[in-house]
């Protein structure tokens, strides 16, 4: 099991403080590793669960849209430990409304974050990771990084984008000793999915068609997360994983 541990790692989450964000860095911590992580909102709580598995952590507060601030978010995770070894891609919000609604401002809000976020967090981490020689970058894609939903034009145009972002850093970057994947949530229980969750008839039809029988949890995220972190996936570049009770089997 040498190959799943993360002691001494230090690992960048975005998202952090709730969701599947939490669900991740409690998993990397769990293995080992150092947790900063990187929110719009309070991280205390994924902070003080990090402490209580024994493993340090540090809270950054910030707006990821504002692309300006990202250097100085990099900055202050590098000042906590020194290093970044992995870094998660995890903050993202959704905009629900019918294509020939939706507004033009909710469509590039969403790939702000999305997407363009992603882009250039990677690049700022990757930077420092090509100097070492080493590092792994997991973005969160999307079932609908394969398909194209319904009401969420943005949100699917920026989940295609991750999984190419993912495919086109992992093709230059591989041969640098860098990891780049992604994982693709399916259907899971967070603040994200409430609206579908809310209507019945939607969430019994989507339960029925997940082989599994029932939609995932941030608990969900950790072993994958972990394998992806680790050297255990040293030869694994350019790959989105499924973490979907098998709805994409079906």
């Amino acid at each position: 099991m040498k190959a799943f541990d993360l002691s001494g790692k230090v690992a960048l989450v975005t998202g952090a403080s709730g969701g599947l964000g939490q669900g991740m860095a409690l998993g990397l911590a769990e293995a080992g590793a150092d947790i900063v992580c990187v929110s719009y909102s309070n991280s205390d709580d994924t902070v003080n669960k990090v402490r209580e598995l024994g493993r340090e952590a540090h809270s950054i507060e910030a707006d990821l849209s504002q692309h300006d601030r990202l250097e100085d978010v990099v900055k202050q995770a590098l000042e906590f430990k020194g290093r970044i070894d992995i870094l998660i891609n995890n903050a993202g919000i959704i905009r629900r409304t019918p294509a020939v609604d939706h507004a033009w401002k909710d469509f590039a809000d969403v790939i702000d974050i999305n997407l363009e976020t992603v882009f250039y967090l990677s690049q700022l981490v990757g930077r420092h990771m090509i100097e070492r020689g080493s590092g792994k970058i997991i973005s969160v894609a999307s079932m609908l990084s394969y398909q194209g939903g319904i009401n969420v034009p943005g949100y699917t145009a920026s989940k295609h984008g991750v999984a190419g972002i993912t495919k086109a850093l992992a093709n230059e970057w591989a041969s640098k000793g860098i990891q780049i994947n992604a994982i693709a949530p399916g259907y899971m229980m967070t603040d994200n999915t409430a609206p579908i969750v809310a209507d019945q008839a939607r969430f019994d039809a989507i339960t029925e068609r997940i082989p599994a029988g029932r939609w995932g949890k941030a608990e969900d995220m950790k072993g994958p997360v972990v394998f992806l972190a680790s050297e255990a996936s040293d030869y694994l570049n350019g790959h989105i994983i499924c973490v979907d009770g098998g709805w994409m089997a079906r």
